[in-house]
């Protein structure tokens, strides 16, 4: 890996300040860099999964537009304000 040399020093100085080696530190660091990768890939493909189904849905007629969404909503706020 090529990084500027103040920030190497800053790292190494820090991680030094902490009473830890520098290399702990970076695999520490990677690890969790990894982890939330997958995180996030894991949680991309639960939301198209979760769209599709909804697509599915809407296509076999089972779903309501924003209109009787809205509609409803609007109708239970006013409900609950009088």
């Amino acid at each position: 890996m090529k990084l500027e040399s103040e920030l190497r020093a800053e790292f190494i100085a820090e991680a030094g300040a902490a009473h830890r080696p520098a290399s702990q530190v970076l695999r520490e660091l990677m690890r969790e860099f990894v982890q939330r990768q997958r995180e996030a890939r894991e949680y991309g493909k639960f939301l198209q999964l979760k769209v599709e189904a909804g697509r599915v849905s809407m296509r076999a007629g089972l779903g309501r537009s924003n209109e009787e969404v809205e509609a409803e909503f609007a109708a239970r706020r006013a409900r609950v304000v009088n």
